[in-house]
This record gives C-alpha cells, sequence and structure tokens, in this order.
C-alpha cells in the first residue's frame, strides 16, 4: 500500500508538473512555466523514486510497477483534466481506463 500511496503523489505532482499551465499559466512567459514545471518534477521524482525502490524490495517486478504507475497516471490525468482543466470525460475516457486495468490485471495475476 505505501507504493500505491506514493505513486499516486507522484503521479499528482507529475500531471501537475506538465499541464497546469495550460490554463493558469497561458500569460506565464515559457521560460518560467518550464522552471516552475522543473520544481514539480523534482518533489515527483521525490516520491517515484521511493517508490520503486519500496515495490520493488517487496517483490514486484519493473513491470508491475510500471504498469501500476501507468494506471494511476491515467486516472490522475482523468481527474485533473476534469476538475482543473475543465474537460469533459467521455465513454472513451472510461474504456481507456478498463483496458489499462485489463494490462494490470494481465502483469499481476500469477
Amino acid at each position: 500500500m505505501p507504493t500505491i500511496a506514493l505513486l499516486l503523489a507522484s503521479n499528482l505532482f507529475m500531471t501537475t508538473a506538465w499541464y497546469w499551465h495550460l490554463k493558469a499559466g497561458a500569460g506565464v512567459p515559457i521560460a518560467r512555466v518550464i522552471a516552475i514545471s522543473w520544481g514539480l518534477a523534482l518533489v515527483e521524482y521525490c516520491f517515484a523514486v521511493p517508490a520503486n525502490r519500496l515495490g520493488y524490495a517487496h517483490g514486484w517486478s519493473a513491470s508491475q510497477l510500471k504498469i501500476a504507475q501507468e494506471a494511476i497516471s491515467l486516472l490522475v490525468f482523468a481527474g485533473f483534466a476534469a476538475f482543473v482543466l475543465g474537460e469533459p470525460l467521455g465513454w472513451r475516457h472510461a474504456a481507456a481506463f478498463v483496458l489499462i486495468m485489463g494490462a494490470v490485471a494481465l502483469l499481476v495475476w500469477k
């Protein structure tokens, strides 16, 4: 569970680093946007690296860690797109999530 919580925190910061400027930073000079995004990415790494080390030490394979990260990333992005950017979610978002969850199940099931 700590691995999932750390990956969730990591993805919250990385999604923000990549996409916050689309709305909030529209008038901000690109150099400043890049500097702010790099700062957020640094925080993201402070969560992602321990998440992967902890998960790997507890028996997760690198593939399992990556696919879990992708599933969490999609979930976080959907929330960010809807609540921060105001973009509606549709059936394609749900279908993509189901497919990613299928990949998670495929890798995790023994």
